[in-house]
């Protein structure tokens, strides 16, 4: 956390917001592919030692986003610079796509299709962008942008708001782990239930059910804007789920049974969550400057969702599952919430 505060100072607002958040996106699909399908231990890694396999598997990540991210820019950015909403809001919902495949469907159908394990991780990575791809045009419209200098010609006109919709798309992720922190506590009840895709498909209904509730009270009704929905709530869960379940390595209440762990560690991550994010709030004055909050601009919104999901967690996942915590730790662990 220090360090990506101290590289956060290194931008002002306009930038972190622009090409940096878009290019730091774009590690993280490939991290959930190295650290969850390849176990941050793929075969041509395995006999590294620490910190060589860090090093390793970081510019690994690196490789593939400078491939990667160029040709999201040139298509679905349309060559627009600095990147706008738009291209900024597919990159970001490349993220709970990613997790979908790796996590909740296992790789599926990929990891069948192909046997070796590094061709169906690199599968599930092109999967990502394309399934995307088709989401993106199909669920969200950005007509309500028609006019503003961030408009492009080919954006999609789909079926909602586009911030609803990515609002929606990362608080499914959030109840994604949510069910993480459960130890997907009832799924494991059925021996039926616990392979894929059937896992796949319930805990993606659980998923998308969970989020049009919290949607629906939280945004819908309450008509409380989306933005701070997503930055008050969803952002800082997902955060303290990740220090929860990759940081301390699901060990806060290892000794509790199901679902009375479950229910301390969704608490756990909601608290943790919510301090960090106030504690990142406070430090924002001083790390990029002043932000105006709220509409039009939404400058501390962006500035605090992309510096917790966007900085904070590619570095915590590089310390955590491809560095094995060296050298804090002399042995080759890694994050068990992976």
């Amino acid at each position: 956390m220090a360090i990506a505060l101290g590289f956060l100072s290194l931008f002002d607002f306009p930038t972190f917001a622009g090409w940096v958040a878009f290019a730091m996106l774009g590690l993280i699909p490939m991290q959930i592919v190295i650290a969850v399908l390849w176990g941050a231990n793929p075969a041509f890694a395995s006999a590294l030692q620490q910190p060589v396999k860090g090093v390793v598997l970081t510019l690994l990540t690196v490789v593939a986003t400078a491939i990667i991210t160029p040709l999201v820019f040139l298509t679905v950015g349309q060559s627009v610079g600095p990147p706008g909403p738009i291209p900024s809001h597919y990159v970001i919902i490349v993220v709970p796509t990613t997790f979908w495949l790796a996590i909740m469907m296992g790789g599926w159908p990929f990891t069948s299709l192909f046997r070796n394990p590094v061709a169906s991780g690199l599968a599930v990575l092109v999967a990502s962008y394309l399934i995307t791809f088709v989401v993106f045009r199909i669920f969200f419209n950005y007509d309500f942008l028609q006019g503003a200098p961030v408009y492009l010609s080919a954006a999609p006109a789909g079926l909602f708001n586009g911030v609803m919709a990515l609002v929606f798309y990362v608080t499914a992720l959030a109840v994604m782990f949510v069910v993480l922190c459960f130890d997907l506590w009832p799924f494991t009840l059925s021996g039926a239930l616990m392979k894929q895709p059937v896992l796949g498909i319930v805990w993606t209904v659980v998923a998308l059910a969970g989020a049009a509730v919290l949607m629906q009270f939280g945004v819908v009704s309450s008509g409380a804007d989306p933005m701070a929905f997503l930055t008050d709530v969803t952002v800082p869960f997902i955060f303290g789920a990740i220090i929860v379940l990759n940081m301390l390595q699901n060990s806060l209440f290892a000794r509790m049974a199901q679902p009375v762990k479950g229910v301390l560690n969704t608490v756990a991550a909601a608290a943790i969550g919510l301090m960090l994010a106030h504690l990142y709030v406070s430090l924002a004055p001083r790390v990029t400057g002043i932000l105006a909050a709220g509409p039009p601009s939404y400058e501390r919104e962006i500035w605090l969702a992309n510096a917790l999901l966007s900085v904070t967690f590619p570095f915590l996942i590089f310390h955590a599952a491809f560095f094995g915590f060296w050298p804090l730790v002399s042995g080759p662990g890694r994050a068990k919430g992976n």
